[in-house]
């Protein structure tokens, strides 16, 4: 790729994060957290791109009056010469000089490198949903220590946080206070349902669910990958992940809506 290439592609990129960072589709790449970081990066390579321009046209300025200096000092020689020939063997030197070690072809392959960053523009990928969900194993960390909870019943708690304290805490810190949580439906190859959130370190690539299992005032009918805003309260009753085999507390539901597929579909609680 020729300077004045990459610039553009420098300038696409750039404008491409730019876009991804200012709407919601960053998040379907990276956590909320890193915005600042991903907003700053494309203006970085703006600034590259419009710095990389500004040199090249500059250069370009400088090589236009080498190549007409040259040719004064062709006329010159001409001159000196007094016959076309010389003059003419002389001008075609000095053009040889100034212009033929400029040249160079690079593979128009190259310019496929594009197709991800059209794809990033025009195509945003779905959030992880129940597919990944029932072929990998629950996430669920131990935590070094749980906030405490604010007073509120009804409580609006995030999926992780509910499955952390409901295995590790043995819901001491939920007692028997109505609770909120929001998830999407997965269904196991029984049919049995989960309430599940991706929950993520830094980006979509690292995301890995966590569930919660779901018992009570279920509807008759779930789909998966449909959001639901469950009410109920604390189970001590806990199942096995048939995946990894490590603990998946019950939810005890006396109420459940659907909800529209939040602005953020995955959970960084795990990791605060």
């Amino acid at each position: 790729m020729s300077r004045q290439a990459q610039a553009a592609v420098l300038f696409l990129i750039g404008t491409a994060l730019l876009h991804a960072g200012l709407t919601n589709l960053y998040l379907r790449y990276v956590k909320a957290g890193l915005q600042p970081l991903l907003l700053l990066s494309g203006g970085v390579l703006i600034l590259a791109a419009l710095a990389t321009a500004w040199y090249e046209w500059r250069r370009a300025r400088a090589e236009k009056a080498q190549a007409a200096a040259q040719a004064q000092a062709a006329a010159v020689a001409v001159a000196v010469a007094h016959t076309e020939a010389h003059a003419e063997d002389a001008h075609a030197e000095t053009e040889g000089a100034g212009h033929g070690g400029h040249v160079h072809r690079e593979p128009r392959i190259s310019w496929l490198l594009l197709l991800p960053l059209f794809a990033l523009i025009l195509v945003a990928p779905p959030a992880l949903g129940s597919y990944s969900a029932v072929r990998t194993g629950t996430a669920i960390q131990q935590p070094y220590g749980l906030q405490k909870l604010p007073a509120d019943n009804p409580l609006t708690l995030g999926l992780v946080d509910y499955a952390t304290r409901a295995v590790y805490d043995h819901g001491r810190s939920l007692g028997d206070r109505q609770l909120k949580v929001t998830g999407f439906v997965a269904l196991d190859k029984s049919g049995a349902p989960y309430l599940v959130r991706m929950a993520l370190n830094c980006c979509a690539a690292d995301a890995q669910p966590v569930k919660i299992a779901l018992t009570g005032k279920i509807p008759p009918v779930l789909q998966p990958d449909t959001w639901l805003l469950i009410t109920g309260t604390y189970s001590a009753k806990q199942t096995k992940d048939p995946v990894n085999n490590r603990p998946i507390p019950y939810f005890q539901v006396t109420e459940a809506k659907p909800v529209p597929t939040p602005k953020d579909p995955y959970d960084e609680s795990w990791n605060q």
